[in-house]
């Protein structure tokens, strides 16, 4: 059994630090947001903006308790985006 909760872990490992597109953050260098320190901020625009690797990216990568944070208390999120991502976060 525990052989099976240790492979389970190495499947949910996060993936790589993905690359982020300069359409995405338009008003920064790409290269310069650190997705440890700059987590709210990367979670609003995927949030708004992302395509579908990116809200994959973000899905695995950070934890749900903090993009559901982000959701809940974010001032930035267009408005049909805070109701979609709270029913996508909603725990059944």
């Amino acid at each position: 059994m525990a052989a099976i909760s240790k492979k389970a872990a190495r499947k949910r490992k996060k993936p790589k630090v993905m690359r982020f597109r300069q359409s995405l953050f338009w008003d920064v260098d790409p290269k310069t947001i650190k997705p440890k320190r700059h987590a709210v901020y990367i979670i609003e625009r995927i949030l708004d903006f992302g395509n579908d690797n990116e809200v994959r990216w973000m899905w695995y990568y950070y934890p749900h308790s903090l993009i559901a944070k982000v959701v809940k208390e974010s001032r930035v999120l267009h408005a049909q985006t805070r109701p979609l991502w709270t029913l996508l976060l909603a725990k059944p």
